[in-house]
This record gives structure tokens, sequence and C-alpha cells, in this order.
């Protein structure tokens, strides 16, 4: 089995006011920018996975897929990968496995999807504060980088 990780990116996105993400505004200004983590364990070809990938997870018009396994965006502070965690309802997940069971013959065989939005913060280096308010731990698992 082999695990492969794609990130989308906006194009056309701008870093937003952190306030939008917090209970109370932090004291500093900080903004943040975000994408979508996918990590998926399968067998088989890799090429049809990153084509499946492609199509969909990304709308060519305004997003952009990575899957050079480093952060997509540079310039940050910290990153936040805030994910749900096994068994809590993942209706994009179950809806990218129903599609992917749909699939005749996908040439590969995905055993597993982990999805996650990965929060690139600038600004600020008060990573309990996001922890706090951005993650419910009965039902997140997170990764600060």
């Amino acid at each position: 089995m082999a695990t492969t990780t794609f990130e989308v990116t906006g194009s056309m996105d701008e870093p937003s006011e952190c306030s939008a993400l917090l209970y109370a505004p932090l004291a500093e200004q900080a903004t943040f920018r975000q994408s979508r983590i996918y990590r998926f364990d399968f067998q088989g070809d890799g090429a049809s996975l990153k084509e499946f990938a492609h199509r969909t997870l990304v709308d060519d018009n305004v997003q952009q897929l990575s899957d050079s396994g480093v952060p997509a965006l540079a310039g940050h502070d910290f990153l936040l990968d805030i994910g749900m965690k096994p068994g809590a309802l993942d209706n994009e997940k179950e809806a990218i496995m129903e599609f992917y069971r749909s699939l005749p013959e996908p040439g590969f065989v995905l055993e597993d999807l982990r999805i996650s939005r990965r929060y690139y913060v600038t600004g600020s280096r008060q990573v309990d504060t996001f922890v706090r308010d951005m993650c419910n731990p009965a039902i997140h698992s997170w990764c600060i980088g």
C-alpha cells in the first residue's frame, strides 16, 4: 500500500483576517489562507490516482493541485491541519468514496482517504489560541507545522 498527498489551493485566494476564525480578536494583525489536504492510501497505478484526484477535486479555473509533499504556500508563521477523527461523519469523504466506487475500472484500489483543511497563519504565533478555538477534541484531529 502507498500513500499520496494532494493539496488543493485557490489560485485567486487572498489572505483573510484571522478574527474570522477565532472567538476573540488577536492583539496583533494576523491573516490566514487555507487549502484542502487529501491523503489517499491506495494500491495500483499512481498516475490513475492523480488523474482521479485532479478530475474529482479541482476546478481548473480557480484551483491548483500540488502533490509535491511540501506545503503549497510559503511565508507563514505556522500552519494548522484540521481533519475529522476516524468514525466521525465526513460528508466530503463519503461523496468522494462513493464516486470512486461507481467507476468501472479506476486503475487503482482506494484503501482509505483522510481529508483536512490546512490553515496558513501569518502575523501570529499564538498556536494554542487557534487550536483552542478551531479544534473540537471530540471530532477533530490536528497537526501543527
